[in-house]
């Protein structure tokens, strides 16, 4: 067995890219138009780990989904948590969960989906604005 992608649906696909691409840097590895079935998948993953993707599928008929919380979430390992979620709140993204700990935080996207971020290679000493902000909202 190997694994091959995790997909979530967005409602809006420019926005999404807008998030996933510009603002948590992944990058559009392919991407599927399909007139018959009405959707467009679009296929995004961290430089150099293509082979690790998350489908966005976007149904062109307008649909509510539930918030993405029903899905779990994706996890993206990152270099520096703190300067990740710098990056992140200068961009205008809610940080849901601060790395008070140095080591995890999570954001969502705009369908909600909430996506934690990891400190590669073990916790960062605490240090603030992050050790003593609060959590906003749910992740």
């Amino acid at each position: 067995m190997r694994y091959l992608h995790t997909m979530v649906r967005v409602s809006d696909l420019d926005e999404s890219l807008k998030f996933y691409c510009d603002k948590l840097g992944l990058i559009e590895t392919k991407r599927y138009e399909s007139e018959k079935g009405r959707f467009t998948l679009v296929f995004v993953a961290p430089p150099g780990q293509e082979d690790r993707t998350l489908e966005l599928t976007f149904n062109w008929d307008p649909e509510d989904y539930t918030e993405g919380r029903n899905f779990g979430h994706v996890a993206f390992e990152v270099d520096d948590i703190y300067a990740t979620c710098q990056k992140l709140m200068d961009a205008g993204v809610t940080i849901n969960r601060p790395p008070r700990d140095g080591h995890m935080a999570f954001v969502r996207s705009p369908d909600n989906v909430s996506i934690e971020l990891l400190q590669a290679g073990g916790a960062l000493p605490p240090r603030e604005p992050w050790e003593s902000m609060e959590n906003t909202g749910h992740w």
